[in-house]
């Protein structure tokens, strides 16, 4: 609680503990599991029992293996990552960590993709993967969206999905697959101080679109701090009554991320044309109305510097470009790790949005696991699924 003295901090993780089965979360992490049998029937979504996972297999959100990591503690902030596959979650995760790769032996706290998964088309992240730091940010990554490999795991041979994304329907993989992203990323919007939004090169826009979709269906999603346990049912209400008369509900601060820019892509231009893009698309949307104030200044590398002002009313944008094995790789390299850099610095050094009243690390978690329900049993969400249903774009 704010006034109580915190309480010593947990042991940090520096592992990812999935890479183990058995044994305490709290044991020695090291690689196992090698042999598992990827041809059992419909690949089981669910990490192995040491993972700190938050969802299920069932798509239910689980917070007792991540809890005993928490404390009393009120001065926290939550970082979320969503996007597609491949684009480098992980990997900007790690660095917000302060990871270090150069230290031997040392396995990174979110695995990243390895050539051997990108050449099977697999991914490596499943549901939410939370590790918290020493500067104790709470970081929360996540499977992708809009990935193929999330959708073949999940689907029955008759096309039906194998996890109940929203309660009591019944709906095809495809539908199911859909609904999954939208409700990772209401969550993530509504239990995070900081979003991470990230796209691969200039020209993909279904991230934007799917930020949008959010902004529209997250309308009476609470913040965790308005659940608390201690606080009375008609307080919390009296809560929520406050916020839909300010006309501000809660919505973490979004920031676009674009990875992998070549060197034709990476370019002043090009910069400035993506940013009037994204002024443009959310206009019209919370982000910008609710966040303007919370804004960074926004990065482009030295080499891409500009002269007109940045608007206040716009999103945050980073952009970071591709890092190459060939063609003068140190140069390269070098700008690729500077950017990671530079990206670290700003998201930690923003001024986040604050919950509505303070809230200790273990209160956060125990209410985002009821918000999760809220996003599941959204009135809201149910009525756009049956939408998407009945448009005739997904099988029945």
């Amino acid at each position: 609680m704010a006034g109580s003295e915190p309480s010593p901090s947990p042991k940090i993780l520096l592992a990812k503990p999935g890479l183990v089965t058995g044994g305490p979360v709290a044991g020695k992490f090291g690689r196992g599991a090698a042999g598992e049998d990827d041809s059992a029937q419909h690949r089981s979504r669910l990490p192995s029992v040491a993972s700190l996972n938050l969802l299920s297999d069932s798509w239910d959100f689980h917070i007792d293996r991540f809890l005993p990591f928490l404390t009393e503690n009120t001065d926290f902030t939550v970082i979320g990552v969503i996007g597609p596959p491949g684009v480098g979650k992980s990997t900007i995760m790690n660095e917000l960590y302060g990871f270090d790769s150069s230290s031997p032996g040392m396995l990174p706290p979110f695995a990243t993709q390895s050539e051997e998964n990108r050449a099977m088309a697999r991914h490596c992240s499943t549901g939410i993967e939370p590790r918290i730091s020493a500067e104790r940010i709470i970081l929360l990554d996540t499977q992708p969206v809009f990935s193929a490999s999330v959708l073949a795991e999940m689907m029955r041979p008759d096309g039906s999905s194998t996890v109940s994304v929203l309660s009591g329907e019944s709906m095809s993989a495809e539908l199911a697959h859909e609904i999954m992203g939208i409700q990772l990323a209401v969550l993530l919007a509504s239990v995070c101080h900081i979003l991470l939004v990230v796209s691969e090169g200039v020209h993909d826009d279904c991230m934007w679109h799917l930020m949008l979709t959010v902004d529209l269906l997250k309308h009476g999603i609470p913040d965790p701090s308005l659940l608390a346990s201690s606080h009375s049912q008609s307080s919390s209400s009296g809560h929520e009554k406050d916020n839909k008369l300010s006309g501000r509900e809660y919505m973490a601060t979004p920031v676009f991320v674009h990875t992998k820019l070549h060197d034709q892509e990476f370019t002043p231009k090009n910069f400035v044309q993506l940013r009037k893009t994204l002024i443009q698309y959310f206009k019209p949307s919370s982000f910008v109305r609710e966040h303007a104030e919370h804004k960074p200044e926004e990065h482009i590398s030295s080499s891409m510097v500009h002269d007109s002002p940045m608007d206040s009313n716009v999103p945050s944008l980073f952009a970071i470009p591709f890092k190459k094995k060939d063609e003068n790789p140190r140069a390269q390299h070098g700008s690729y790790i500077s950017a990671l850099w530079k990206l670290r610095d700003q998201i930690l050094s923003m001024k986040s949005p604050s919950f509505t009243r303070p809230v200790s690390e273990r209160e956060w978690l125990k209410n985002s696991a009821k918000i999760w329900e809220q996003v599941k049993n959204s009135p809201t969400m149910l009525e756009y699924c049956r939408t998407l249903q009945q448009s005739g774009m997904f099988r029945r």
